[in-house]
């Protein structure tokens, strides 16, 4: 094993280590390091917002959480004879948070959920959540506590959020093309449909200053999965996953980033899994050629690993595509798993829990989203799969009538928020 070839120092911000990544994706920004097919390599990886989040009773951190710095990413690693048309192999050997040390950076033992406002990037359910909240996590070995959810406990499933390859420059152009015709379909919407390159705030690695101003305009946010995986927060990503990725650029130009401790299905708070820096042991090869031998123009495939907690009891809930004010829509499951969503939240107000923090403890834990209709007609019907052993208590329905729970504190608000 090569050892650690982008260690990162928890004083010191993204931008001032000894070796800069990068928070948006072009062909041209370099890489930071040469690895070969076979190699076994350690790399660390910073929290999402480089620290902007403290592990306080405040969201408004949360509420003003800095956008344009997003993702930092770990590399880009170029893979020694990587060519355009091959598939890049990444078995992830290990992942988790900072190793053996306390501290106020996310992944320093503790990590956080929030859900975001709507004036700075929504939520999965913005129309009924529009301001910011937040929950703190504490890691005790694999498991999470917050004292701002009480009286549930769960194994996190460790994974990154983002593995990447580099777009070519044809690629580049083709996302900077669609995205621009959907913002241009409703630019003064809040959220905002995409989000189209920003030179502010923009981290390009070795980049060459005088190609800064090009790179850094044409340059893609890091924000949505693409056709080179990307932001896919696919939480199954875990320790023994093994992924293949297709590969654009010479040299392939792999990143990861955006860890979390645990995340259940969508992501849906925006912020949604326990957000946290820490380290990825990883091994790399490729299949020559491997794009069109195996028909994988776009998109990785992936072979989940074997370490995810097991559970054996469930209580679940259905939706279907129609809208809380009644209205039909034909086949919408993104309608189906909000309706899913809000009926689990719902459910658990019925505890005690605040609907923000059950929304949250959605975000956070394993749970399990599933599209289990989608032919019949008009309705699409989507499930989500709460464990059962998550609680302290008995979730499940019974004649004596809900457990009611202490809510404690509660999940902080921001003070100030835009919308109410």
């Amino acid at each position: 094993m090569l050892g650690n070839i982008f260690p990162l120092d928890s004083s010191k911000p993204f931008t001032d280590q000894q070796k800069i990544g990068h928070n948006r994706y072009h062909p041209e920004i370099p890489p930071v390091e040469t690895v070969r097919p076979g190699d076994s390599f350690r790399v660390d990886s910073r929290e999402w917002f480089d620290g902007a989040i403290k592990n306080d009773d405040s969201a408004d951190d949360i509420l003003n959480a800095p956008m344009n710095k997003v993702h930092g990413l770990t590399g880009p690693f170029r893979i020694e004879g990587a060519q355009p048309g091959d598939l890049l192999i990444v078995d992830i050997l290990d992942v988790g948070p900072i190793p053996q040390e306390e501290g106020p950076l996310a992944g320093q033992g503790w990590g956080y959920t929030g859900i975001f406002a709507k004036s700075n990037g929504g939520s999965f359910l913005v129309d009924q959540f529009p301001d910011a909240y937040k929950a703190v996590w504490d890691f005790q070995g694999p498991w999470a506590t917050s004292r701002h959810i009480p009286e549930v406990r769960f194994e996190g499933l460790t994974h990154p959020g983002i593995m990447a390859t580099a777009p070519s420059p044809e690629l580049l152009a083709k996302w900077n093309k669609r995205e621009g015709a959907l913002i241009a379909t409703d630019p003064n919407r809040v959220p905002p449909l995409a989000l189209p390159p920003e030179p502010q705030e923009a981290v390009l690695g070795g980049l060459p200053q005088s190609d800064w101003d090009r790179v850094s305009a044409e340059a893609a946010r890091t924000a949505p999965p693409r056709e080179n995986g990307g932001n896919q927060d696919i939480k199954n990503l875990t320790k023994g996953t093994r992924a293949f990725y297709p590969v654009f650029v010479e040299g392939a130009n792999f990143s990861i980033g955006d860890l979390h401790f645990s995340q259940g299905d969508g992501e849906i708070t925006f912020c949604g899994g326990i957000e946290m820096g820490g380290f990825m042991d990883i091994h790399v090869d490729l299949i020559k050629g491997g794009m069109e031998t195996y028909g994988v123009s776009e998109n990785a495939i992936f072979m989940p690993g074997r370490q995810d907690p097991q559970f054996s009891e469930w209580i679940s809930f259905s939706g279907t595509s129609v809208t809380l004010d009644g209205d039909q829509r034909y086949l919408d499951s993104h309608l189906s798993y909000q309706r899913a969503i809000l009926h689990a939240i719902e459910y658990l107000s019925k505890f005690g829990y605040s609907k923000e923090q059950a929304y949250l403890l959605l975000g956070a834990a394993p749970i399990e989203g599933r599209l289990s209709s989608v032919v019949d007609i008009p309705n699409s019907c989507s499930t989500v799969y709460i464990p059962t052993a998550i609680f302290d208590f008995d979730v499940r329905p019974s004649a004596e009538g809900p457990h009611q729970i202490d809510p404690g504190m509660g999940a902080p608000k921001a003070a100030d928020p835009t919308f109410g």
